[in-house]
């Protein structure tokens, strides 16, 4: 419906810039033109009205539903846009506050394990000195007792000895004694069997 006038206009527009031939043609054309419009406005005018108005409504309810939606996807685009902002910010927040923290335990770490290692190092060579020392000790004390024993086995050899000597000394008395009586028995023996001979004075 829109359409027809624009033609018109078209068609007048040519016929004033055309030769008058050209003219009368177009003017039989608008004739013509408008009187299709006028049969389809006698077949079809309500009907049409009609439709223009339903479409005009729903052409209005159309654009104020994309406007609707495109505000409220605009306005959860927007809303979802802050979201991940702020928790992209709180994330790099974490991050920087995790790295720091992680940061300060490996230098409290490591300057305990440096302490920790210095303790031990002054430990061990105190020990070292200490197992020194008592090493030191040990072999003064060891020559020592070894000298005291020594000492103690060179006497008691020494005594041994002595007492060896007395012992042999006393079993040669003893044997002596022993060849007298043996003597003196085998003259009391004669003696008695008046076998003694005694020698001549």
């Amino acid at each position: 419906m829109a359409k027809k006038p624009n033609a018109r206009k078209k068609g007048v527009r040519t016929a004033m810039s055309a030769d008058p031939e050209e003219k009368n043609a177009a003017n039989g054309e608008l004739r013509e033109g408008a009187n299709v419009d006028k049969i389809r406005d006698i077949l079809f005018g309500s009907n049409m009205r009609e439709y223009e108005k339903r479409f005009a409504r729903l052409e209005e309810r159309l654009t104020k539903s994309s406007d609707a939606l495109r505000e409220d996807l605009k306005k959860r685009f927007d809303s979802l846009e802050s979201y991940v902002r702020e928790e992209m910010e709180s994330l790099s927040q974490r991050l920087k506050t995790e790295k720091s923290e992680r940061g300060e335990a490996l230098k409290e770490l490591t300057r305990e394990s440096r302490d920790n290692s210095k303790a031990l190092e002054k430990k061990l060579s105190q020990l070292e000195d200490q197992i020194a020392s008592v090493q030191g000790d040990l072999r003064s004390r060891i020559l020592e007792q070894s000298k005291t024993l020594g000492n103690q086995i060179q006497k008691s050899k020494e005594e041994l000895e002595a007492s060896l000597e007395s012992e042999a000394e006393t079993l040669r008395n003893d044997k002596t004694d022993r060849a007298m009586l043996a003597d003196l028995f085998n003259e009391l023996a004669l003696r008695l069997k008046d076998e003694l001979e005694l020698p001549e004075k």
